[in-house]
């Protein structure tokens, strides 16, 4: 029987997200082994310093790609928003899953069950890991206080219920979901409230760029409209250069064959911002009018199962997005948000 190497990270979320991976691809290949090795990355192991001051863009994927690059393992599972836009030349996504809500979630403290952010009494503590969600929402809530808070989901809750520090934490809906912690959803933020994280709520498969194997494996993993949704969040992201360390947040919405993304970017308090929303149309053919590429790859992702056509279009909007912004002074309030990120 072959037997398939699936590399992941360690927490409980990651193996749980992994899993589910697995049985999609069990259920398409029976005949098919698969064994998951687990392995812990730098952002597991700097758990004292906020994510945006480590200043490094692959902090939960290195080390899987290290073994990855080392044919260690055949495909790593990891949660898109963890992929740089830029992937090493060796690698790409190979697929895209299906997305989960991609919003952001408040969980409360024991005592402040049934409030909402808007009601906490002044001053409260909000922890989140995000200066994407802190931005947006101490422009939203000046009442309240945003501090950093690291560790996986579980230890985030524990912190949470166990310490008075913080009267509530954001988390990722599709997280929260996937750890079947639902009941804990005191408010979901929609996007006029917060945008979310480019990629937020999907799950992404990487996999070595030359192994056609492989790749002809996983893209049957690729949902069509979580990918070009992605892609355009991504090539908004890659365009802006942003990353960990500024406030992006993007919102995609696919319908009547139009694919439409709002972008926005922040300073570090929220007090500057500026988003606005383009649209493109995508023509799904029945028929598959793409000739075989020499690099197929967008943004860090290949599907050759997706019409080329339809993710051009999408990679356009997001780039045709970023530079709107650009020219409108962007680069301005992300340099600003780097530089006092940086010093703070």
């Amino acid at each position: 029987m072959r037997v398939i190497r699936v590399g992941t990270r360690k927490s409980q979320l990651a193996r749980i997200q992994t899993d589910s991976v697995v049985a999609m691809l069990k259920a398409f290949y029976p005949g098919v082994q698969f064994e998951i090795i687990a392995m812990s990355t730098t952002g597991d192991k700097i758990l004292d310093t906020a994510l945006s001051k480590i200043g490094e863009k692959s902090l939960f994927t290195k080390e899987l790609e290290y073994a990855l690059g080392k044919n260690e393992v055949d495909l790593v599972v990891h949660s898109l928003k963890d992929l740089p836009t830029m992937l090493p030349p060796d690698f790409t996504i190979g697929a895209i899953c299906k997305r989960e809500n991609p919003c952001d979630a408040v969980v409360f403290h024991p005592k402040f069950v049934g409030k909402t952010l808007e009601t906490l009494p002044e001053r409260s503590v909000v922890g989140t890991s995000s200066l994407r969600r802190a931005a947006q929402l101490q422009r939203k809530f000046p009442h309240l206080e945003f501090k950093s808070i690291r560790g996986n989901l579980n230890t985030r809750l524990q912190k949470l219920d166990e310490q008075q520090k913080f009267s509530a934490i954001i988390l990722a809906v599709a997280g929260l979901q996937r750890m079947g912690w639902q009941n804990r959803v005191g408010q979901i933020l929609h996007p006029e409230e917060c945008m979310y994280a480019v990629g937020q709520g999907a799950l992404g498969v990487e996999v070595r760029a030359k192994d056609q194997d492989i790749l002809d494996l996983v893209c049957v993993l690729h949902d069509p409209e979580t990918l070009l949704r992605c892609i355009a969040e991504r090539a908004f992201l890659r365009h802006l250069e942003g990353g960990c360390s500024v406030p992006v947040a993007v919102h995609t919405v696919m319908k009547d064959g139009q694919l439409y993304l709002t972008g926005g970017v922040w300073s570090l308090d929220g007090s500057d911002s500026m988003q606005e929303t383009m649209q493109t149309t995508i023509h799904v053919p029945a028929q598959h009018e793409d000739g075989p590429e020499d690099d197929p790859q967008l943004v860090g992702i290949t599907a050759r199962n997706v019409p080329r056509g339809a993710q051009l279009a999408a990679e356009s909007l997001g780039t045709s997005l970023a530079t709107l912004l650009l020219n409108k002074g962007a680069k301005n309030i992300l340099d600003v948000a780097r530089q006092l990120n940086d010093v703070q």
